[in-house]
């Protein structure tokens, strides 16, 4: 379907956007050094699949919605940011090193993955994102546009699962080694729930 100079300018741009600082690996890393390296890679997997809902909606025209409609667009930020707020309340609740273990505890891998979900799906700005970046790889004369469409969302993935999981891997060590201090565990939930709290302003201060 495509030829393999564009399927190799496509892997080199979606590697590169995966290691560019933005909401997605920011969570990763954040994630990874309060909880550790297997919990960051389950969070990792959330946000993979949450990359398949905004593919989708590129292939079947809905992201137009988010690019063309304020309320849409608005509702889905207002409830992105609304989770990421949450996320930092009980970033600054563990502050302290019982809560901490309690959490670990309770925070089972399944829910770090439905919270990756949760936090890329909300993000109204991915699907337009993917809306301008996907079809520039496209072309008409290689087949059906849809099926390249879906065929590009599913590398996007990939690449951004190997990029996001050495972050959670590198991320998980690190948090370790800070975490053999309670005081460093403290510390850690307080940047946690400051850089939530930021990306929740910035997603609800962001136009499309």
């Amino acid at each position: 379907m495509l030829d393999s100079h564009t399927l190799f300018l496509f892997i080199t741009a979606s590697t590169l956007l995966a290691l560019a600082p933005g909401p997605d690996n920011i969570f990763v890393l954040t994630q990874s050094m309060l909880k550790g390296a297997k919990p960051g890679i389950f969070v990792t997997l959330g946000l993979c699949t949450g990359l398949i809902f905004h593919t989708s909606a590129v292939a079947l025209g809905v992201a137009a919605i988010f690019q063309t409609s304020i309320t849409a667009f608005n509702i889905l930020k207002f409830i992105g940011a609304a989770y990421l707020l949450y996320l930092a309340y009980l970033s600054f609740r563990s502050c302290s090193k019982s809560k901490l273990k309690a959490d670990k505890d309770n925070l089972t891998l399944g829910k770090l993955y439905k919270r990756g979900i949760l936090m890329n799906v909300t993000n109204p700005k991915v699907s337009i994102f993917f809306l301008a970046f996907l079809p520039q790889f496209t072309n008409v004369q290689a087949g059906n546009v849809t099926l390249q469409i879906l065929l590009l969302g599913a590398i996007f993935m990939l690449c951004a699962l190997i990029v996001f999981s050495a972050v959670a891997f590198s991320a998980g060590k690190l948090g370790d080694w800070f975490n053999r201090s309670p005081n460093a565990q403290n510390i850690l939930n307080k940047v946690a729930g400051s850089i939530f709290a930021l990306l929740a302003v910035k997603l609800a201060l962001s136009e499309r």
